[in-house]
């Protein structure tokens, strides 16, 4: 496992440090020894809201100290509560006469040392209350429930209230009904790795954890790794066991324990969508990284009753932009506009034409695995998977084609690769077929339209032979052909230009252009590759 770090040992100083690039916030100059993150303006006439622990929960803590929510966060070592010492200044550095509340994460060490110091402060003259956070459902009631994601909506709650000048009593009793009504469980696929002792998943790939906590501590459950619906279900169902049977609005909490993709965050709030408690949902806080566990790959799922109260708070601005809430509602959709028919002539028959496509379609097809291999070595490992896809395009739609008439076939070709295949490839191949097809209206030697089309193509791409792209296996396979050459022929030039780009290794434009002449040499290109495979299979059809 690698990490953009400098030592393991300041990791913690200095994402502090870069955190503090934000105007808005400040620290105690005892830092890095006292670790205490502050807003630069603080206005001690209304209750300060601290809060913290150990780090490696990012943006969780000092990520949320802002107007709004955190007066101030005291940060400790990875997974480890910070001294009583730096709980103690915090709570000196920025409570006035209204006093201070302390939101505390149900662990025992955040017990103890926030615990005391609020003991300590209250000997000296000052008004400090406590809150403990324990919105974890996985561990059942008989047991200590530990504090999760939960834990922001009492910050964010909390501190409106403290904005908005209510007294100590009133934040207090607000924060309290927020930290008894949470409940949240996490389910990930792997523990966060720690900076200096990466370890070894205990999880193998058929294996998920349901019920952990955030401190790489084992989940409750051990469960068979399954679909994203499966999945979220399962979480879902936990939940479902704290939660009344009468009708009540929510707010849901989709918090990424840290490397959840973007992409899987969105899926899996749709998974959760099709759950039958979705409909109680008002509002979502995420999907994003707020509650982390390092880089765990996993997800929280937090709710939270609403009341009028909590929900005005919930949805005033704050000045972080690690906070994000939304309405929740039903996906839905607008009328599209009318696009032209991708079928523009009608299906005509020419048996020699249409054994030809379906031959090259299952070619494809068959060819997926081996393509994505090789493009593996120098692209995105997709180029198989994007042949694949039109030649299971054109194996559906192939009794529609026009086959009679060559100049319609390639434009019909044309029209389905641009509506149906993605990637650069599709848009290119739909450019140069579609021009083939117009110029074959004129001249009849297929070789000059193909290579017609292949100008146009270039002229859109940018890239010319000897770049190290699919044009430098067409171009001598067309010029053949335009030159009244056998099939053969042209998939013999095809072959040997498909040869030569293993041995290009300095390129001004295609995808290769962005790669190290290292990483190019002796592999040959995927789209060429694919090309003179193309022209190969035609010699055995044809």
């Amino acid at each position: 496992m690698k990490f953009f770090i400098n030592k393991p040992e300041n990791v913690v100083n200095e994402s502090i440090e870069g955190l503090l690039t934000d105007p808005k916030l400040t620290k105690l100059d005892t830092f890095p020894e006292v670790r205490v993150v502050t807003r630069k303006e603080i206005d001690t006439s209304k209750v300060a809201i601290i809060s913290g622990g150990g780090s490696g929960h990012e943006p969780m803590h000092a990520g949320f100290v802002a107007k709004g929510m955190l007066t101030a966060a005291v940060c400790g070592d990875i997974f480890a509560s910070p001294s009583v010492d730096a709980v103690l200044a915090a709570i000196l550095a920025v409570s006035g006469e209204k006093g201070c509340l302390l939101v505390i994460k149900n662990y025992t060490g955040d017990r103890l040392n926030f615990g005391l110091a609020a003991e300590q402060a209250r000997a000296l003259g000052h008004k400090v209350e406590t809150v403990i956070v324990g919105d974890d459902i996985a561990l059942g009631e008989d047991t200590q429930q530990r504090g999760l994601a939960g834990t922001l909506l009492v910050h964010k709650v909390a501190g409106q209230l403290a904005e908005e000048g209510k007294s100590l009593d009133e934040v207090t009793k607000a924060a309290k009904k927020v930290a008894e009504s949470a409940i949240s469980i996490g389910l990930s696929l792997s523990e966060g790795q720690k900076f200096n002792n990466p370890e070894e998943s205990r999880l193998d790939k058929s294996e998920a954890e349901l019920g952990l906590g955030i401190h790489g501590e084992p989940g409750v459950d051990v469960i068979k790794m399954d679909e994203a619906d499966a999945l979220v279900k399962k979480a879902v169902d936990k939940l479902k066991e704290y939660l009344p049977d009468e009708k009540q609005d929510y707010v849901l909490l989709f918090n990424n324990l840290g490397s959840v993709t973007p992409l899987e965050m969105n899926l899996l709030v749709h998974s959760f969508d099709k759950t039958d408690i979705s409909g109680r949902v008002k509002y979502l806080v995420g999907p994003t990284a707020m509650t982390t566990s390092l880089n765990m790959n996993g997800f929280s799922i937090t709710l939270l009753k609403l009341d009028e109260e909590i929900e005005k708070a919930l949805l005033e601005k704050t000045d972080t932009p690690e906070w994000r809430i939304r309405a929740y509602g039903k996906p839905s959709s607008i009328k599209s506009p009318e696009l032209p028919k991708t079928m523009q002539f009608e299906p005509s028959e020419n048996k020699k034409h249409q054994k030809i496509v379906e031959n090259i379609a299952d070619y494809l097809i068959e060819m997926e695995k081996e393509m994505n291999d090789l493009d593996e070595k120098v692209g995105d490992g997709d180029a198989g998977s994007t042949f694949a896809a039109a030649g299971k395009k054109f194996k559906k739609i192939s009794d529609e084609l026009p086959y009679a008439s060559t100049a319609e076939l390639f434009t019909t070709i044309g029209r389905v690769l641009a509506r149906e295949t993605g990637g650069s490839s599709g848009v290119l191949l739909s450019i140069l077929f579609t021009k083939a097809g117009s110029s074959l209206e004129e001249d009849e030697n297929i070789g000059k339209a193909l290579l017609n089309g292949l100008e146009k193509m270039k002229s859109f791409g940018g890239a010319e032979k000897g770049d190290r792209t699919m044009i430098d296996a067409m171009q001598p396979a067309f010029e053949a052909l335009s030159e009244e050459k056998s099939i053969k022929d042209a998939a013999e030039a095809a072959r040997k230009g498909a040869d030569e780009t293993a041995n290009i290794t300095n390129t001004s434009a295609g995808r290769s252009s962005y790669l190290s002449e290292s990483s190019l040499e002796g592999i040959p290109d995927p789209g060429a590759e694919m090309v003179a495979r193309v022209f190969e299979k035609l010699v055995d059809i044809v």
